[in-house]
């Protein structure tokens, strides 16, 4: 048995030459090196093999949202009786009843033209609309689900548009009602638009909106958007009979029970 030379630097020790004692450490080194990069290109290799987990559920959860049209009970996706619990003014409580549901059909007529151009950039794969009335029948609103071709980029630059440019609160771009004989929105019409919410969602191919009105037939001059109607201290006619609350807390609730639908998580209402 050998033992190798002590390092030392007394008189008794013999120094080794620097060369020598930095080799091995070199050695190590580089083999670490080599070692570090190969995981790190292993990592990078499984991940272009398997994608990104999260983008992957992401895009799965938007296919499945755009097929819905077609495969979701009317139903689930338009209730026939909806709770919107502090959805009034004021946090009251508000219970909507299904009146009519519209034939599935394309957007033609469905949108104001300038509203319709608006959407263009999405396309329309299919419209669903229905019409529900309150607890006291006195208002009446349609809420929709516009079934866009877009994909993914598409409804983010969409969403984005209306956010920038502020499309959802002009009175040229407000969604029309769906109004059916026989029942309380059979007065419904254009002029009897009081109220709206457009929501572009990001997550799904998927446009929800909405309009409302009094059912008794009376006309309004100046509609105002839902997000104006709800504010605070507001005074015109819409805001003071809570139309603004009846369009965007249908609509919200509708939006909740298509996510519902898809399995995914739902976003926080504005």
């Amino acid at each position: 048995m050998t033992f190798g030379e002590p390092e030392g630097y007394d008189a008794l020790a013999r120094p080794r030459p620097l060369g020598a004692r930095l080799r091995p450490r070199i050695g190590a080194v580089a083999a670490c090196v080599v070692l570090g990069l190969g995981l790190i290109g292993g990592a990078v290799t499984g991940s272009w093999l398997v994608g990104e987990p999260d983008e992957d559920r992401t895009r799965s959860a938007f296919d499945t949202a755009g097929a819905l049209w077609h495969s979701a009970p009317v139903d689930d996706l338009f209730p026939r009786s909806v709770e919107g619990q502090g959805a009034g003014p004021g946090g009251a409580d508000r219970t909507w009843t299904r009146v009519a549901v519209a034939p599935d059909s394309g957007c033609e007529g469905a949108f104001d033209p300038l509203l319709r151009k608006a959407l263009a950039p999405v396309g329309c794969e299919r419209l669903l609309r229905a019409t529900y009335t309150d607890a006291t029948q006195s208002f009446v609103t349609t809420v929709g689900l516009l079934f866009t071709k877009a994909d993914v980029p598409a409804m983010r630059d969409l969403a984005q548009r209306f956010d920038n440019e502020r499309l959802g609160l002009r009175t040229d771009l407000i969604p029309r009602p769906y109004a059916a004989k026989g029942t309380a929105a059979a007065r419904f019409g254009d002029p009897q638009r009081a109220s709206w919410s457009v929501s572009v969602l990001t997550d799904a191919p998927v446009v929800v909106w909405s309009v409302s009105g009094w059912a008794d037939g009376r006309t309004v001059d100046a509609p105002q958007p839902a997000e104006e109607a709800m504010r605070s201290g507001a005074t015109t006619p819409p805001a003071q009979a809570g139309l603004g609350n009846e369009a965007k807390g249908l609509a919200d609730r509708v939006e909740r029970a298509l996510r519902k639908d898809v399995g995914a998580d739902p976003e926080p209402s504005a």
